[in-house]
Order: C-alpha cells, then structure tokens, then sequence
C-alpha cells in the first residue's frame, strides 16, 4: 500500500467523523445554514429590497422573498454582469457558470469563493466517504478520467466566465494533478467527437482506475476504446475500480456499461449543479443520496403535485416525507435565493436525509392530466430491461395527442435499442402496466379509455448522439431531455427511427 492511499484513509476517517456530526444534528444544522446566509447578505442590494434586517424565520422568509427562477431573478443577475458589487451576495462573484437555458436563452449562474468551497469539498468527500467505506484507496495511485466541458475561460467585467465543469478542473488538487487524465490541450478541444477520440488516445495505454462523467457520453468513450482496441474495457483497464456519475439515472445504462466493461465495478452516483453541490452516495449497500445540509444551502420543498396545480406550500427538512416528489427551493452562498432549480426529488430515508433525483419540474407528460414524471419512466423502462433482456442505449417519451385515423392518443417511447427484445410486445406490456401501477392517473386514463396503450419507435443506433450534434448540445454536461410535454424532441427524433 502507498503513502498516497494510507493517507487517503486516514483523511477519510476524519471526514467521515466531521459528517457524523452534521449528520446527526439535521434541524439545527439547516437552520445555522439559513442564519448565516440571511446575516451575510442583508447589506446586499436583494437583502435590503427583501427586508432581511427583519427575518428572524423561515415564515418570515416566506413572507419576504417569493419563489423565482432563473428568469426571474435575472434582473439581478444582470446587474452582477453588468459589474455591480454587493447585489446578490456580498462583493463579486469569482464566476459565472455559463449554461444554457430552453427560456432564458444564455444563463449565468454566480460562483462564489464560498461556493465554489463546497462544491470542491463536496466532490471530494464523496470519495472519501467510499474509502471510508469499503477500505479501498488502492485506486488512488492509478490514472483518473473526467469527462467535463473545456476548462477554458473569458472574462467579463472582472469575473471569469466557464463552464461548471471547466471551473472544478481549477481545483484538482495538486496531489491528483499527476494522476489526472486527459491533457489540459485535449481538454479544451471543443469538438465533443474529436476531443473523445484524443481522449481515447492519451488514456488506452494508461493505468485508468477512476472513470467519472455523464453516462451516455462515457458510454460514447467506452464504445470507442472497445472499436479501436477490440477489448472490453475492464480488460483493457485491469485496474478500473470506480464508475463516478451524475446528471441522469445510471440504471437504464447498467445493462449496456457492464456488457462494455465486462466485469461489475463500483459507481458513486453523484448530485452536482452549477447552483451548488447537493448531495452523493454515501452507502453501496443502500439508495440513495445523502442530501448535504451543512454545504451553504438552506433547502425548501414544494411537492410535486401541489406544484403543477399552483398551491405552493414550503416546508423545510423536518416537515418532508419519504416517497414524495418534491420541486426543491434552494438559497445558497452564491447569492440564489428561494431559486427553484427545476429538479425534482424524492426522500428515501428520513434518518438520514437521502434523495433520488426522480426528474425535472418542466419535464414531464401532463397532456391528459397523468402527471407521468422521469422517475416514473426511468423504473418502467428498467422493469422491462429486466424482464425481456433488451438493452437500451437511450430513450425519451412524449404524447401523441393527435394520432392518425380513429386511434386513440398515446405515450409514444423513443428508443435506441442496443438489443432488441424478442418479444417487444411483451416489453411494451411491461412497461405499461409498470406506468399503471405507479401512477393513479395514468392508469384512469387507459382504464377509461382516454388514452390507449403506450407505442415504441425505434431509433437507429447512434440516433440520438446524431441528434443532439444537429442541437448542438453533443458531449459535455448536456443530457437527453428524458421525457417532454410536447413533441419539439419527438419531432426532432423522428428522423434518426428505423424505417419499418
């Protein structure tokens, strides 16, 4: 065993013991969250026009400052663009994480020298927590590879503009520089195909042990280290020990990952955002994420359903319940306040807090009033990858409202098929009667005879990279919108299917 994984478990004890602590004490922990963040920003321009002189409470903070989105907020924000200090937060902004946004056009989300702390330590302690854990450190001393967005930066009016993904590569610790993959210049090629293949030629000969990214876009690495090496990749990386991921639901892809790596390995699921850093895995053994209450954000939930009909009701950690969906409201060390992330998320442990993320509050079928969120999909799809044997490479869902002919409406699921069930019939009554089953509404709709059974179109293999390249949103942070209200991706999509 070296230096470098001998220290890596003593560190992780003592983070392990420090989240002990916080962990233990929930309530009080969010509530000195909430204190220091009204007491540092009530000099602030938003503080003195919300009254934060006066909020001695969560009710009062209710009172005082009402849910936004980005879109909302966006005056202020571009008053912090504009160069002006003290406005969201105190002083400047160190960044801005540069995102797109389907409303807002171009969003830019402010980093402080606070935030951007917990975003390190975050990422950090989440794999010392699996140290912790497990007891393996072995991989520390091997080659680790993150597939992220280009590290490189402009300025504007002082503060430096990047990609989320590009600003953490700024603070790889300088005892994992050596061990990080790929090269700064192959990082900052901005072409999402070209920089895979340089990537795959600066990692094939080396000792890679910790591989990190959104799934379907390391699923596009993989694919191209098994073409040009003709190995799994669990053959060609002997040591490859942990799979770190975030952004989307890692199941609908696991089928597809250990048939490419040939062999299992360890996965630390991740819940990372340019708003702030919100939750990881901390147990192998169990689901779910701890959700980090001592990380500069102080966390309100609206419930799913109560949302979409307009009554919003906020609570805080101690009034939610397990196996609700809730929108979650976040005000941060960044300057975001009662910001409505758009992601949703359901509790799977109270003791502690632990969160699967089960969608986005604008992704989601409501046509004919079922309410069907990504959660929902996500385990309707996995229900029938295991019970057929398909794999699936990547999928999305959206209403058909105006069918062909007398037909009644229906789900139309857009799926790249990687294997081809036998029997698709059976797939499709799998995941139907999965849909049914989880979701009342739904299941009122097919048993009225509102909407008929859901339909598949099959989409060609390599449909859906092809598709987001002709968006423009290949490779990076961007992601498959996985379900929609309307047809803009459906209709997109439709020209990648398989002619029948």
């Amino acid at each position: 065993m070296s230096i470098k994984s001998i220290a890596a478990k003593i560190f992780a004890r003592i983070i392990a013991k420090q989240t002990i602590k916080w962990v233990s004490d929930p309530i009080n922990t969010q509530q000195n969250v909430f204190e220091q963040l009204i007491s540092n920003a009530s000099n602030t321009k938003f503080g003195a026009d919300h009254s934060f002189g006066a909020i001695k409470s969560h009710s009062d903070f209710v009172k005082n400052v009402p849910i936004r989105d980005y879109e909302e907020l966006k005056p202020y924000v571009e008053q912090v663009v504009a160069g002006k200090e003290n406005v969201l937060w105190p002083g400047k902004p160190l960044y801005f994480a540069k995102t797109s946004g389907t409303t807002s056009g171009v969003k830019y989300i402010p980093i402080t020298k606070e935030s951007i702390k917990n975003q390190v330590d975050a990422s950090r302690n989440a794999i010392l927590n699996y140290i912790h854990e497990t007891g393996n450190s072995d991989f520390v001393d091997g080659k680790m590879i993150f597939l992220q967005g280009s590290p490189e930066m402009v300025e504007k009016n002082g503060i430096k503009v990047g990609r989320l993904s590009g600003i953490s590569a700024h603070y790889v610790p300088n005892y994992l520089q050596k061990n990080r993959l790929p090269s700064w210049e192959t990082n900052c090629i901005e072409d999402w195909e070209t920089k895979v293949n340089a990537i795959v030629d600066e990692t094939v000969k080396e000792d890679m042990t910790v591989i990190a990214g959104i799934p379907s876009w390391v699923q596009m690495y993989f694919e191209k280290l098994k073409d040009n090496q003709g190995k799994k990749v669990g053959e060609l990386f002997k040591n490859f020990q942990l799979f770190i991921y975030g952004g989307v639901n890692y199941e609908p892809y696991r089928a597809k990952f250990e048939e490419l790596i040939g062999r299992k390995v360890d996965s630390i699921e991740l819940f990372p955002a340019s708003e702030g850093f919100f939750a990881y895995q901390n147990s192998q053994q169990e689901k779910g994420m701890l959700l980090l209450l001592n990380s500069g954000i102080f966390y309100e939930f609206v419930k799913v359903s109560d949302f979409l009909e307009g009554t919003i009701n906020r609570i805080t950690i101690e009034a939610v319940e397990l196996d609700v969906d809730y929108a979650m409201i976040i005000s941060t060390n960044a300057g975001l306040w009662a910001y409505n992330l758009g992601d949703t998320i359901r509790f799977v442990s109270l003791k502690p807090f632990k969160v699967i993320v089960s969608g986005r509050i604008k992704h989601f079928i409501s046509a004919f009033g079922e309410h069907v969120i990504a959660k929902e999909v996500e385990q309707a799809m996995q229900e029938a990858i295991e019970t057929t044997g398909a794999r699936v490479n990547e999928f999305t869902v959206a209403p058909q409202i105006t069918p062909e002919g007398e037909e009644l409406p229906f789900h139309e699921w857009l799926v790249e098929f990687e294997e081809i069930p036998e029997n698709l019939t059976k797939f499709i009554e799998v995941i139907d009667a999965s849909l049914q089953k989880q979701n009342s509404y739904y299941f009122d709709l097919i048993d009225g005879k509102i909407l008929q059974t859901l339909k598949v179109t099959k989409i060609k293999k390599g449909g859906f990279q092809d598709y987001m390249k002709s968006v423009g949103k290949l490779g990076g942070q961007n992601k498959v919108q996985r379900l929609g209200n309307d047809r803009k991706v459906a209709d997109a999509l439709r020209k990648f299917q398989i002619q029948q």
